[in-house]
């Protein structure tokens, strides 16, 4: 099994490691034995994290960067690559949302979340994929959303943004699958993070969504755990362009 499951000694470089699901992930590839390098924009939360993780101090990186900022994205991925080696396995976790009515959006917010969420998740990619090609051998992945595949309320651009990050993820995929890279996606559904806080925090929407999932519970960020560690191993090795559902029985309902 460890042939197929093996994580051990990979290099692995982690968006919006400092967020409810990025930080667990960071966890479960910290002790699955993985060396991991964490890109946050909160020099504090970064601190914080490691402070947390302190038992894996040698095996536990952190980057400052902005991914509002392209020649941020362009720097943190050089300075990953200097401290690591190499990236082996791209988990892209970062994610901005600002609901708001659409007829109310500005057009700063609307290019604020395009950038973070969608354009940023490709210019990550691009920098990290020729390294991989190189090597015939690399995994990305994703992060998508329920808005993936339905439009949400009041979240015009971050659901445009997800639903981009899903096809990027198999117009990537076909392009770099014949060369040994695996571009892959999780879609968490209704986690309880702060990024959703305005739809967990609403007593009726919080009970609106309950009532969908068959699982009988919101989702929590250690879900998305398993999931992320599977793309990453060689077991996903035949799995190209996929989303996965992490969703608690939301879209089966």
């Amino acid at each position: 099994m460890i042939d197929y499951f093996g994580i051990i000694g990979l290099r692995v470089l982690i968006t919006g490691g400092t967020g409810g699901i990025g930080a667990a992930l960071v966890g479960g590839f910290l002790d699955a034995g993985a060396e991991v390098c964490v890109l946050g924009r909160s020099t504090e939360a970064l601190e914080t994290l490691s402070l947390k993780h302190s038992a894996h101090t040698k095996r536990l990186h952190t980057i400052c960067g902005d991914l509002l900022e392209d020649e941020s994205i362009d720097s943190s991925i050089f300075e990953a690559r200097h401290i690591m080696g190499q990236i082996d396995v791209l988990v892209l976790c970062h994610g901005n949302v600002e609901p708001n009515a659409a007829l109310e959006m500005t057009l700063g917010s609307w290019q604020r979340q395009i950038q973070v969420n969608l354009t940023a998740t490709f210019r990550l990619a691009q920098n990290v994929a020729p390294e991989m090609i190189a090597r015939s051998r690399g995994k990305i992945i994703t992060v998508a959303s329920m808005l993936t595949f339905q439009g949400g309320l009041n979240v015009s651009a971050y659901a445009a943004s997800k639903g981009g990050v899903g096809q990027l993820t198999k117009a990537l995929s076909n392009e770099w699958a014949a060369h040994g890279v695996n571009v892959n996606a999780i879609a968490p559904g209704y986690i309880k993070t702060k990024l959703n806080t305005h739809v967990w925090q609403d007593p009726e929407r919080y009970k609106q969504v309950l009532a969908r999932l068959t699982s009988g519970r919101w989702g929590e960020p250690s879900d998305l755990v398993g999931p992320a560690l599977f793309l990453a191993s060689p077991a996903s090795d035949y799995l190209h362009g996929v989303i996965i559902p992490v969703d608690g029985g939301w879209l089966a309902r």
